[in-house]
């Protein structure tokens, strides 16, 4: 019974222990509670500074993505349209003409004239047969010139390139020269490419390179096309390269009975520039 009592009397501490339990107990959960308040708070502040990092991390890279866009913007716009010096010469003036030179005081008011001072004075023919007049556009025409009545035929190409109306020869051809390097209008430098296909006695084409307001060539040389029927040719010419200005290569076969000039293709160039 002594047992039972001092259990009960135990019994009855534990109870008044128990009592007080839920009370201490809610204490530590409001406090709880409110560390947990706290920690979610401070995730969410974290949270919020870390979208306003990347906001500016995102904003910083499109900045730079912008600015390379227009740093490379440039170089998809047109490109100058500026000649550059070792171009070609333009398409207009004095300056694609082959004959009279620009630095001649020379000057023709007939296309026929113009032609025929190129045949004998520019080419060599010794007594040319000059053709009529062709009209082409209202400023432009082709004249036909012959070694002879029944020899092959040159034809000369003329334009009024100038404001005074007057004549100009622009170059030659004739179907048995088929030049097409060099081509017209292209700025060369030494060595010259000569390429293209020709049809001549002993299949030899003579071959001069020359700059406005000289008769003497800068070089000369031949290529080799065929013989009856049109061959291909292609070879190099070295020459002192004026460095600059304009000229002619004139491609002229001659005769087999004593060497006259019997046909010629001339192209009009103009040598690259200075360094």
């Amino acid at each position: 019974m002594k047992a039972h009592g001092s259990m009960g009397e135990g019994g009855g501490d534990d109870s008044g222990a128990d009592a007080d339990t839920p009370t201490f107990g809610r204490v530590w959960i409001g406090v709880a509670g409110m560390l947990v308040v706290i920690a979610v708070a401070a995730i969410a502040i974290w949270a919020t500074g870390d979208e306003s990092d990347d906001g500016a991390t995102d904003a910083t890279t499109t900045s730079a993505l912008e600015g390379t866009s227009t740093i490379d913007a440039p170089t998809t716009s047109p490109p100058s349209t500026s000649t550059p010096p070792t171009t070609a010469p333009p398409t207009e003036g004095s300056n694609t003409a082959v004959w009279p030179w620009a630095v001649s005081p020379q000057r023709f008011d007939d296309p026929v004239a113009a032609a025929r001072s190129y045949a004998l004075d520019f080419v060599g023919f010794t007594n040319p047969v000059i053709g009529e007049f062709m009209q082409g556009d209202s400023r432009s025409g082709e004249i036909e010139v012959r070694p002879r009545p029944d020899g092959p035929v040159t034809t000369v190409f003329v334009r009024q390139v100038s404001d005074d109306d007057s004549w100009w020869v622009l170059g030659s051809a004739t179907a048995n020269i088929e030049v097409t390097e060099p081509s017209a209008l292209s700025a060369i430098d030494s060595p010259v490419t000569l390429k293209g296909r020709a049809n001549a006695f002993e299949g030899t084409v003579n071959v001069d390179v020359r700059v406005d307001g000289s008769m003497e060539p800068l070089a000369e040389g031949f290529v080799t096309g065929q013989m009856g029927e049109m061959g291909p040719f292609k070879s190099a010419l070295e020459f002192p390269s004026p460095k600059g200005g304009r000229g002619a290569v004139l491609f002229r076969t001659l005769s087999a009975e004593d060497g006259s000039v019997w046909e010629a293709a001339v192209v009009r160039v103009g040598f690259v520039g200075a360094d």
